[in-house]
């Protein structure tokens, strides 16, 4: 049976990025959990050596955990396109580049596909809970869409202006953030997650 946390617990979000830092945190209020980032707490992200999101998400929690002595919960997630082979998917944030240009990430994306008519896509997340004796719990969530080009959207972050997801008009970057998180990768990983991990 998984371990569970109770509300009041501490716990670290194991992640540098400010979007995912905020979609979590809002997708794990309701929980009464006590909240603190990796960077609040001066732990140092680590490579992300690992070849899938499982592996990437388990490594960032576990790291976090063990330095920080408090469950901590990691996010792995990607943007992955058909035509692409899957691509740019666990390497999503390095196409970014050191800067984090997702402009110029997705004018990539577009740029590989050269007028392909294939426009599938889908988003994966994967959170990983992660205690400090090394215990862990993995949760997936994926949502399928299609490319959308020219980028539409100021909303959310990384290459959601670019991503409808399947039966939708808007891009991620288009909805209102209670929309995407009603539906979208991270709630589904999230979902799971409460289930076996925060609900009574």
């Amino acid at each position: 049976m998984t371990r569970r946390l109770v509300p009041g617990s501490r716990l670290v979000l194991a992640s540098h990025n400010r979007g995912k830092l905020r979609e979590i945190a809002e997708l794990v209020a309701p929980h009464g959990i006590d909240m603190v980032s990796a960077g609040e707490l001066g732990l140092p992200e680590p490579d992300e050596t690992e070849p899938d999101f499982v592996g990437n998400a388990r490594l960032k929690a576990v790291a976090a955990a063990s330095a920080a002595g408090l469950p901590a919960l990691a996010d792995d997630s990607g943007f992955c396109v058909a035509a692409l082979g899957g691509a740019p998917g666990v390497y999503s944030a390095r196409w970014a580049g050191p800067g984090k240009d997702f402009a110029a990430a997705m004018a990539r994306v577009n740029r590989e596909m050269a007028g392909c008519e294939d426009r599938r896509a889908w988003f994966v997340c994967v959170l990983c809970l992660a205690w400090p004796d090394g215990e862990t719990a993995s949760f997936m969530g994926r949502v399928e869409g299609q490319v959308a080009w020219p980028p539409r959207g100021g909303a959310g972050f990384g290459y959601d202006p670019m991503f409808v997801p399947l039966g939708g008009l808007q891009t991620y970057g288009e909805m209102a953030p209670a929309e995407k998180h009603a539906d979208s990768h991270r709630a589904r990983a999230m979902a799971q997650l409460s289930a076996a991990c925060l609900k009574d």
